[in-house]
Formats: structure tokens, sequence, C-alpha cells
């Protein structure tokens, strides 16, 4: 009986997470234009840290334990690591205009198919986590377009290559560790 119960509260909790990580993004793709702030002049380019020029596909260290996603924001890198720490893959990404802060996540949702905050087509969205109101998450333009980012405005979509998106949509599913680095 409490193996049930726990199962019950666990699929219960992963419902009410999902659901409420859906409707902040139905929220934020749904913000009328004229409530929308607008940028003036053309978008300046996001300003980019450093990278580091030693083996900047390494994993990082410190970057957690077992299978999970590590997201670097200094490196805009990102691995899918299996148990042991072996690197099933690495890549780079478009990072959004808003990070989330080091640290430990979980999938919270995913989409097969949706627009992006910026209005372009995106598949295979997983999102985990969310700032002040912005959703954050992986996905890639189905047009195969990188975004041109605008700092005025806030998304939290991180970009990847179609290749990498798909390859990230079989790995991260509903509940998987992501850990965000400096």
């Amino acid at each position: 009986m409490a193996g049930t119960s726990s199962m019950i509260v666990a699929g219960l909790t992963a419902a009410a997470l999902a659901t409420v990580g859906h409707l902040g993004h139905r929220a934020a793709e749904t913000v009328p234009p004229d409530l929308r702030r607008q940028a003036s002049g053309s978008p300046a380019p996001a300003p980019k840290a450093p990278r580091s020029s030693e083996r900047p596909a390494a994993l990082p260290p410190r970057s957690g334990l077992g299978q999970r996603v590590v997201y670097s924001l200094r490196r805009d890198r990102v691995w899918l690591v299996d148990k042991g720490d072996k690197v099933r893959r690495t890549f780079g990404v478009s990072p959004s205009t808003v990070d989330p802060a080091p640290g430990t996540y979980r999938v919270t949702s995913r989409s097969g198919n949706v627009t992006g905050s910026d209005g372009v087509p995106v598949e295979h969205v997983v999102r985990f986590a969310s700032v002040d109101g912005t959703a954050i998450g992986f996905s890639a333009a189905v047009d195969g377009s990188a975004p041109v980012l605008d700092p005025q405005e806030r998304t939290g979509g991180i970009r990847e290559t179609r290749a990498d998106g798909t390859a990230m949509w079989k790995f991260a599913t509903i509940g998987r560790t992501v850990v965000v680095v400096p």
C-alpha cells in the first residue's frame, strides 16, 4: 500500500509540475503585443563571457553525478552525460537572454512543436527552469536558424541544432537532472 501511495504522489507531483511549466510557457507566448516592451533601434549582440581555450569540450568539474544534462553558461555548451561520467554527446548552443542561476534542476515539461517566444517555430522543447515567469529550456528551430538576441526581450529558449535537439529530446525525459554551471 505504501508503494502505491508513493507512486500516486509522485505521479500527481509530476503532473502538477508539467502543468505549471506548460501554463507558464503558454502565458509567456500569449502576451498581447501592446503589453510587450518594444525594443528601440536594432538589436545589440548579447554580451558573452570569455571562453576557456583549454579543452573547451571537456566536462566541467563539479557538474554533478549520474545521468544528467550539463549546461555551461560561460561556454554556451551542453553535455549529455551517462552513468560513470561518460559523455554521450556535447555540443554548442545559442544562449537565451535570460539565464537560469547555476544549480541543479529537473526537466519539468516537454513539447514536440511550439512557437518560441521569438516567434520562430521550434521543436523538441525541453524545459527545466523558470526565471521571473520566463520558461527556460532547450529547443531547436525548425528552420535550423540561430536566434537573433535582443537584450530588451526576455527569452528563455536555449537553441541547439536540429540534430542536437533530437539527441536532447531522446535523453532529457521528464525528471532528468539538468545541472547548470557558471
